[in-house]
């Protein structure tokens, strides 16, 4: 039987100007180890490149979906992309704010839209964006420079003005004032065709005698709104009773008017003595221009039937006595429908 050849692993030898490549590979078959990669090596290579994609698309989705927190630098993050719904910043609750983000960072991300070119539209948020501005320029320090957020697609206007109220429904109760001027803005930058469907479309979650006070609040914006100074302490109860007067008496406005004015209100409490005053002078106007009702004078009651009095006056008749019972009402229930 014929003696199998031994075959021996060849060594290469470095030389002088040798490719690093190749001398560390193996002449197998003539061609160099590293120079083909084998079936396996390709094919892991294609199940990695494969699960990057499908990790790079999934971020990419999660990002755009809005499930993915990003961060944005302050600088980034435009505020005046939308009329903000709060008109004044509660200091106890900035305060109780700052110290939490102080203590702890900023917990909850911000919503925002993007504008395109590095820059993005604030949705809700403005008092957490508020307070890292604050800290930022108070302390220099960097992680007071950006803010989390997360990245939403409204559809339009009247979308992303439904999302910042809400946010701001379910954190800090706005005041009816507050709310009513979101709907004249939000109408007014075209979101909503009628002040009425920006109303029933921003507060759809709020039940219907709360929708009709904020409807009502809405006068009360559209003619003081750049007279008041503190607006958001209106009370509900004065807001509503201002609204009547205006309604009633147009000359009441100008009245209110000249009154804040010449009264030059340094606080809440200072303006709303003003409005209570207004409020006085417009029902005694009102109750002196009214004319009295005059009460017709009854006659004396007479006995019809017994038991059955009958009292008459212009334009009333007046029937009482123990004869008036239930079963009398029925009879003249009866005979009036026939006539």
């Amino acid at each position: 039987m014929a003696k199998r050849k031994r075959l021996n692993p060849t060594v290469m030898t470095s030389s002088p100007g040798a490719d690093p490549a190749v001398l560390a590979s193996s002449p197998a078959m003539g061609v160099p180890v590293g120079a083909r990669a084998p079936i396996a090596d390709v094919s892991r290579d294609a199940t990695l490149q494969a699960a990057f994609d499908d990790v790079s698309q999934e971020l990419r989705t999660a990002r755009e979906d809005g499930r993915m927190v990003i961060v944005l630098p302050l600088d980034a993050i435009d505020v005046s992309h939308l009329v903000r719904d709060r008109v004044t910043l509660d200091a106890d609750d900035m305060e109780e704010l700052s110290k939490s983000i102080t203590a702890r960072g900023q917990q909850t991300p911000i919503e925002v839209v993007d504008l395109g070119n590095g820059r993005y539209g604030l949705i809700s948020g403005w008092r957490r964006v508020s307070v890292l501005r604050t800290l930022f320029d108070q302390t220099g320090d960097p992680s007071f420079a950006t803010a989390k957020a997360l990245l939403r697609a409204p559809d339009g206007q009247a979308d992303a003005y439904r999302a910042m109220v809400e946010e701001n429904e379910i954190r800090a109760s706005l005041s009816f004032y507050e709310r009513a001027r979101i709907a004249v803005k939000a109408k007014e930058q075209g979101a909503f065709e009628t002040l009425h469907e920006a109303v029933q479309n921003l507060f759809a979650a709020a039940r219907a005698p709360k929708r009709s006070k904020i409807m009502a609040f809405t006068g009360l914006v559209q003619h003081l709104d750049e007279d008041l100074k503190f607006p958001a302490a209106v009370p509900e109860k004065l807001g509503l009773a201002l609204v009547a007067a205006l309604q009633a008496d147009a000359k009441v406005y100008d009245r209110l008017q000249k009154a804040l004015i010449a009264a030059g209100p340094r606080t809440a409490e200072e303006e709303r003595a003003v409005l209570d005053e207004m409020l006085r002078e417009s029902a005694s106007k009102s109750s002196a221009r009214k004319p009295k009702a005059r009460v017709p004078k009854p006659s004396a009651a007479k006995e019809i039937s017994p038991g059955l009095l009958l009292e008459t006056a212009k334009g009333r008749i007046t029937l009482s006595g123990p004869g008036v019972d239930a079963a009398f009402q029925k009879k003249l229930k009866a005979w009036l429908a026939q006539e």
